[in-house]
């Protein structure tokens, strides 16, 4: 007999009516995401764990291409450390969880939980370099950081979140600018291409920046509610931690020096992203590149042919797994209901066999960002769905693409960008004086934010947004999460 079925995609919130809901809905119901009995903290389960595996190798090995290597430094940092850089504890105070206790003793000295590694890499960068000789340390860690957060959202922002901190010290400040920027790229690129999410890059103002660095460049993407999202950062720290830290070399020409640093990271926020720039109301959409199952094989299983057709699916299975991430769903439910599951899920590619499709030696082949339907001989199906999932990969990055310049708002005027954030959606490009009364005086009035400074892109003629002086720079403003 077979089990109740319901429609899921009934129980999902729609995102007109309640986006936020739509977004908590699609990660809980497709067992992505589940909440921890630790406020704020989240269980990320296999379905969404596999996604970041997927996403951690593609960025891992971007990352190592460029002369990185992976390391592990401590989950503790001790009190004195973190206190050492005034701006950098100063900036994480109110996030900072600490260990006050080993066991049933009081600690000697507090620990921090880290929020993020730069006193505690610092400290050891300070022993390992003496000379010019050593220099650059390329070094990256994938890890679990700790900020204790008031307001939560699973992968948007938890008290626990999983991510990649690079940090590294260079010879010259044109060294260090030149790995800042390098790795800037590194992200737009994985964003983009195998995220198929596009982004801004730029420069953070200095209200914006890490606490601590001399500039910090951003990649910033475009949300489905059209809010914006900050996904991933790359900091020249200059010479600061350096000159706290003490992490000085005996250059070539015999002269003590302190090195110059960078650090750059991205997190599981990037898994929030996926979801709101691609799913819809069926649910999620995922890019082929990094989709935890890229193709799943309904059999369409009358009782009289389903061991015939159970073996044909295995089959299919075997042979094209060796190429796909694939995955063959034989459970006793309706294939109306596994279809709608799989749509949620965010498949790619479905593959649906049966008694008449096996009679005439193919396989019907449904694309979850169109809805098209195919029908494809046995023999030709590697090649079909190699060239499918290359067309889905760029056709999503296109309709983000789209919708991105679909919301974006040029603006001179500051009534009509007080109105445009608050009836409309998305980025507005404006003159912005440079100047920071300004800059906070507009997130004042209307929640928004300098996004960032855009890089490779001309400045606009005109005067500040807000006072009217003489515009420095054309910035990008957005609310964001």
């Amino acid at each position: 007999m077979a089990k109740k079925e319901k429609n899921f995609v009934k129980e999902v919130t729609s995102r007109e009516e309640d986006y936020s809901q739509w977004y908590l809905d699609v990660i809980l119901k497709t067992e992505m995401v589940d909440y921890a009995p630790v406020k704020g903290c989240m269980v990320i389960r296999p379905y969404g764990f596999t996604l970041w595996e997927n996403m951690q190798a593609l960025l891992d090995k971007k990352i190592k291409d460029t002369g990185h290597k992976n390391a592990y430094f401590p989950l503790f940092i001790p009190e004195n450390l973190l206190q050492k850089e005034a701006d950098h504890v100063e900036g994480f105070a109110p996030e900072v969880a600490w260990v006050t206790h080993g066991g049933n003793e009081k600690l000697a000295e507090r620990l921090v939980v880290r929020p993020t590694s730069e006193t505690i890499i610092c400290s050891m960068y300070a022993k390992w370099i003496q000379s010019w000789r050593d220099l650059p340390v390329l070094i990256n860690q994938w890890c679990n950081v700790v900020r204790w957060e008031k307001t939560t959202r699973p992968f948007l922002r938890t008290s626990e979140f999983l991510w990649q901190e690079g940090h590294t010290a260079h010879r010259t400040e044109e060294e260090a600018q030149e790995e800042t920027l390098k790795m800037l790229e590194v992200y737009r690129e994985f964003v983009e291409e195998d995220l198929a999410i596009p982004v801004i890059t730029g420069l953070k103002t200095e209200k914006e920046k890490f606490a601590g660095a001399l500039k910090t460049y951003t990649i910033e993407a475009l949300m489905g509610d059209g809010k914006a999202l900050q996904s991933g950062t790359s900091h020249n720290l200059g010479q600061h931690f350096a000159k706290v830290f003490d992490i000085t070399f005996l250059d070539q020409d015999d002269q003590l020096k302190f090195v110059w640093q960078a650090s750059w990271g991205v997190s599981t926020r990037l898994i929030g992203a996926i979801v709101m720039v691609h799913g819809d109301n069926r649910g999620l959409k995922f890019p082929p590149k990094i989709a935890p199952v890229q193709v799943v094989v309904v059999p369409i299983m009358p009782k009289k042919t389903r061991e015939m057709v159970l073996k044909k699916a295995g089959e299919l299975v075997d042979r094209l797994g060796k190429e796909f991430r694939m995955e063959i769903d034989d459970r006793d439910y309706s294939p109306g209901w596994k279809f709608n599951e799989w749509e949620m899920k965010g498949v790619p590619l479905r593959l649906e066999i049966g008694p008449k499709d096996i009679e005439k030696g193919q396989s019907v082949l449904v694309r979850r960002d169109t809805g098209e339907k195919f029908f494809v001989k046995d023999e030709e199906l590697e090649a079909v769905i190699e060239k499918l999932l290359i067309e889905i990969q760029e056709n999503m990055f296109q309709m983000a693409l789209k919708f991105r310049t679909q919301n974006t708002h040029r603006c001179d005027d500051y009534d009509e960008f007080k109105k445009i954030i608050a009836e409309k959606r998305g980025f507005v490009k404006a003159n912005w004086c440079g100047h920071g009364d300004c800059e906070e005086k507009i997130k004042e009035d209307t929640k928004a934010t300098i996004r960032c400074i855009p890089l490779g892109e001309e400045k606009m003629d005109g005067q500040c947004l807000c006072c009217g002086e003489k515009a420095e720079e054309t910035v990008y403003f957005a609310r964001a999460y």
